[in-house]
């Protein structure tokens, strides 16, 4: 049945169903992958994007990696731009920040185009963390990275699969670049059989209601992302913010904001150039944390499209850290997005309390251990976002043990999953009870992890921010609690560390993970005394803090 109605309801159905097939893609994904990163934390994301490469559909997973897709597709729609580069059945896949990855060697972006009566009415997308894609160190990250080069295998937006045909060729390379390679296979297949079954749907929308109709209800869809965050814009208190903060690392980094009737200007040229280590991000990957913030502050609650984004306009600096130019590395990006993201909401936040809150922890706090595993002999790598505080609000305490802004619906890899099959064991998990985040209303707690390692010659890399400055408080709210890892070997001396590459670890060594808490907002001894003495009974206070922190009388 195919009809050129655009009654609202039809539209409407489209619409939803567009949804529906973004989360059907996710699904698929989650169900077939081979690494837990991706099956069980969900370090993925899917979406749908109209013929030329605006998202039309957003499926769940990490925010920011949604964000990533579209401009993914835009570069393939750029590069494929001859009759017969792009065919029904036809695959792609990018990794190279320099080529539509926008993120770093690690996430791999599968793309399919998606036709109907012979016309491209759509693209497929996906994109997730990959746990070895070659390069210097295991697990393909390390900040020890000079250049591009030394972070894994490239893949500048290349061809996979020709009209439902693997290129065989191009999957060897995939492969043979990998100390994971089954792994890496399998991952791709999954997001290969995503995006399939993403067309499948689209297919079938298609078919029913008409490509017209179609494309009517996605433009549709588009136009009312722009009404609705243009209509929350001119909510926004107009003018000029400015702030610039300084970071674990010595840097400073400067956001200007404008807010005007029609428009949401954020200039970041006036920033460091970009450095010799893997703390640089592409222009893109900035454009993602500033599509977050602007929702945040327009409409949190609905499914974001392209339309939605319109009134953003971006100024960078290429060369600098937020618009690296090729071939600075980019391994551990999504810190430095974290801190655009972080910079811009702590600049807006005092102006419109009613909207932000404190500060939050704002690190991924990336955990990468990883070595040949005891009992199988094959070699392993885990890798872990962790779970942090958030900041407190005008309407109450900041959340305990939540992922940071960029990673949204993400779960923590289960204990039983990492001691099965990763070379550690997890001995505890508990709430960072350390001071930090005290206010009128609390700052979340974030947590302690300890991971004890299994067998001989492992490595440990991580690279956390937000160590030497904590989540800012607001209003007379206490500073949060800072990030970072203890090593606790079995013979020698503690260690910590903020960021650390391939530090050999040994059987029994400890790595003990701390988050922070976040900010806390208005003065401690504001606060009710009864949920002080609650946080007492809990254990989160102790009866020092109680009376001199809270004032609490008896």
């Amino acid at each position: 049945m195919t009809t050129n109605e655009t009654d609202p309801i039809t539209i409407e159905i489209i619409q939803n169903s567009l949804q529906a097939a973004a989360d059907e893609m996710f699904a698929a994904m989650r169900k077939t992958a081979m690494s837990s990163i991706i099956y069980e934390v969900l370090d993925m994301g899917t979406g749908i994007m109209d013929p030329q490469g605006e998202i039309a559909g957003s499926g769940a997973g990490i925010p920011a990696f949604v964000g990533v897709l579209d401009k993914s597709v835009k570069v393939i729609i750029k590069k494929f731009d001859q009759p017969g580069d792009i065919e029904p059945g036809d695959i792609f896949a990018t990794n190279d920040p320099y080529y539509g990855g926008v993120t770093h060697l690690n996430d791999i972006v599968v793309v399919m185009p998606v036709f109907s009566g012979g016309e491209l009415i759509a693209w497929c997308a996906n994109i997730a963390h990959n746990s070895d894609v070659g390069g210097m160190a295991p697990g393909s990250l390390t900040g020890e990275a000079t250049s591009i080069f030394q972070e894994g295998l490239r893949l500048p937006a290349v061809k996979i699969i020709s009209k439902g045909e693997t290129i065989v060729p191009v999957m060897e390379v995939i492969k043979v670049n990998s100390r994971m390679p089954d792994v890496l296979e399998g991952d791709l297949w999954a997001a290969i059989a995503s995006v399939r079954i993403g067309e499948r749907s689209l297919m079938s929308i298609a078919e029913k209601y008409g490509t017209t109709t179609f494309a009517k209800a996605v433009e549709a869809f588009m136009d009312y992302g722009e009404r609705v965050s243009r209509r929350e814009l001119a909510k926004l208190p107009k003018g000029t913010y400015e702030l610039t903060e300084e970071q674990d690392n010595g840097q400073f980094y400067n956001v200007k904001i404008t807010i005007a009737e029609d428009r949401f200007i954020v200039d970041l040229r006036n920033n460091p150039d970009q450095l010799d280590a893997p703390l640089n991000t592409s222009r893109d990957g900035v454009m993602v944390a500033v599509q977050m913030v602007f929702k945040s502050l327009t409409d949190p609650y609905s499914p974001a499209n392209g339309g939605s984004f319109r009134p953003i306009e971006l100024l960078t600096r290429e060369g600098t850290v937020f618009h690296a130019r090729e071939p600075a590395p980019l391994g551990f990006y999504y810190e430095i997005e974290l801190r655009v993201y972080d910079v811009m909401w702590r600049c807006l936040a005092r102006h419109m309390p009613e909207r932000l809150a404190a500060g939050h922890f704002a690190s991924v706090c990336g955990t990468f251990i990883g070595g040949i595993h005891p009992d199988t002999g094959r070699q392993y790598t885990v890798i872990e976002p962790q779970l942090g505080g958030w900041g407190a609000s005008q309407s109450g305490d900041g959340n305990s043990s939540m992922f940071c802004g960029f990673h949204g619906e993400t779960y923590n890899c289960p204990a039983e999953i990492n001691e099965a099959r990763n070379g550690l064991i997890v001995d505890q998990m508990a709430l960072n009870v350390g001071p930090g985040g005290e206010g009128r209303h609390m700052g979340g707690r974030g947590i302690v992890l300890d991971y004890r390692v299994r067998a001989d010659n492992g490595f440990l890399t991580a690279g956390y921010t937000r160590s030497k400055f904590p989540a800012w408080g607001l209003d007379g709210g206490h500073d949060g609690s800072p990030n970072y890892i203890e090593f606790i070997p079995k013979e020698g001396e503690v260690q910590t560390f903020a960021t650390i590459s391939g530090l050999t670890t040994h059987k029994d060594d400890v790595i003990r993970v701390y988050t922070g808490n976040g900010g806390g907002l208005g003065d401690p001894k504001e606060r009710d005394p009864e949920l002080v003495r609650r946080d007492l009974m809990n254990g989160l206070i102790t009866d020092g803090q109680a009376r001199e922190v809270f004032g609490l009388k008896d």
